[in-house]
C-alpha cells in the first residue's frame, strides 16, 4: 500500500475513528443515537372543515383542536326568546292564584277578640300565625322548583340566561299574587266584625305574613324581603343546578355523532404518517452520506 493512501485500521491516522463507527454494528439490546424514537407525536388535525368525532362515552369527544357540535335545533331570534321568557313570566304569576288559594286554605285562622282600640290574640302566644309562615315558606319553596323545571324542560330553546330570568321573576311575580290572594280570603268579613262586633266578641283573623312582606324606601322603592323571596330563590337554585349538570355546552341536546362519525380524523384531511418501528435487535445501522 503506498504512502498516499492511508490505512483504515491505524488509529493515528486522521479517517480511521470515522470509518470504524460506520462499519460497526451496534451494540445488542441498546439503541444508538441514529436510532429513530420509538414513539412519534401526531399531530391534532386542523381546525375547519368536516370535522368527525370520537365516539360518545369515551370522555373525549371535546378534545382540543376539536369545534363543540351544534345543537339538533336551531336557535331562536332573540325577539322571539324574550316574547317567550316574558310570555312564561305571565304564565308563572298566574299561577299564584291557585297557590294562594291553597294557602289560605291549609294555614289556620288566628282567633282574635274584639277590644275598644280594635282587636287582639285570643291567646297571650298564638302559633297560627307562625304556621301561616311555615305554609307559605314551604309552598312557595316547593312552586319555585317545579316552576324551574317546567322551564327547564318545556322551554328548551330558550335555556340559560333567558330562561333563568323567566324562572326567577316568574315564580316573585307569582309570590306576590299568592300572598295577595290568601290574605284577602275572609277579610272583608274580618274587617266588618273589627268595626261592627261587641267588646268581648272572638272571630278570626284571615292569614297574613308576618316573615315577610315588602317595605317602602322613601315612600317610592319597594323593596321585598323575607320568605316572599323564597319560590324565586328555589326556581334559581333548580335552574342553576340543571344548567350545571347538563351534559351539553349549550345547555340544550346536541347532535349525537352517527356511525359515519367515529373517527378522529376529518375527511378530506390525511391520517397522520406512523411511527417508524425500531430496528430489530443486531441490525446494521442504514450508512450516513
Amino acid at each position: 500500500m503506498s504512502a498516499d493512501t492511508p490505512e483504515p485500521d491505524r488509529p493515528d491516522e486522521p479517517g480511521a475513528p470515522a470509518a470504524r463507527a460506520e462499519t460497526d454494528p451496534p451494540a445488542r439490546g441498546g439503541p444508538t443515537e441514529r436510532e429513530p424514537a420509538p414513539y412519534a407525536a401526531t399531530a391534532a388535525p386542523p381546525l375547519g372543515g368536516a370535522v368527525e368525532y370520537a365516539p360518545g362515552g369515551t370522555g373525549l369527544e371535546y378534545a382540543a383542536g376539536y369545534p363543540f357540535p351544534s345543537p339538533a335545533e336551531p336557535d331562536l331570534p332573540r325577539g322571539r326568546a324574550v316574547r317567550l321568557a316574558l310570555l312564561a313570566v305571565l304564565a308563572a304569576s298566574v299561577l299564584g292564584v291557585p297557590l294562594g288559594l291553597l294557602w289560605a286554605a291549609l294555614a289556620p285562622d288566628t282567633p282574635v277578640v274584639k277590644v275598644p282600640d280594635g282587636a287582639i290574640y285570643a291567646e297571650p302566644q298564638p302559633e297560627q300565625p307562625i304556621a301561616a309562615d311555615g305554609w307559605f315558606s314551604l309552598l312557595g319553596l316547593g312552586f319555585g322548583v317545579l316552576v324551574a323545571l317546567a322551564l327547564w324542560f318545556l322551554l328548551r330553546r330558550v335555556r340559560g340566561p333567558v330562561g333563568l330570568f323567566a324562572a326567577v321573576f316568574g315564580t316573585f311575580g307569582a309570590a306576590l299574587v299568592a300572598w295577595q290572594v290568601g290574605r284577602r280570603m275572609g277579610l272583608a268579613d274580618y274587617e266588618r266584625l273589627l268595626e261592627s262586633a261587641p267588646v268581648g266578641q272572638a272571630f278570626s283573623k284571615p292569614v297574613d305574613l308576618r316573615a315577610g312582606g315588602i317595605d317602602w324606601v322613601l315612600g317610592v322603592l319597594p323593596v321585598p324581603h323575607g320568605n316572599l323571596l323564597l319560590p324565586a330563590f328555589g326556581a334559581a337554585v333548580t335552574y342553576t343546578l340543571l344548567a350545571g349538570w347538563s351534559r351539553w355546552p349549550s345547555l340544550r341536546p346536541e347532535r349525537e355523532p352517527g356511525p359515519a362519525e367515529l373517527s378522529w380524523g376529518s375527511a378530506g384531511t390525511p391520517a397522520p404518517p406512523a411511527a417508524p418501528e425500531p430496528p430489530a435487535p443486531g441490525a446494521a445501522a442504514p450508512p450516513h452520506g
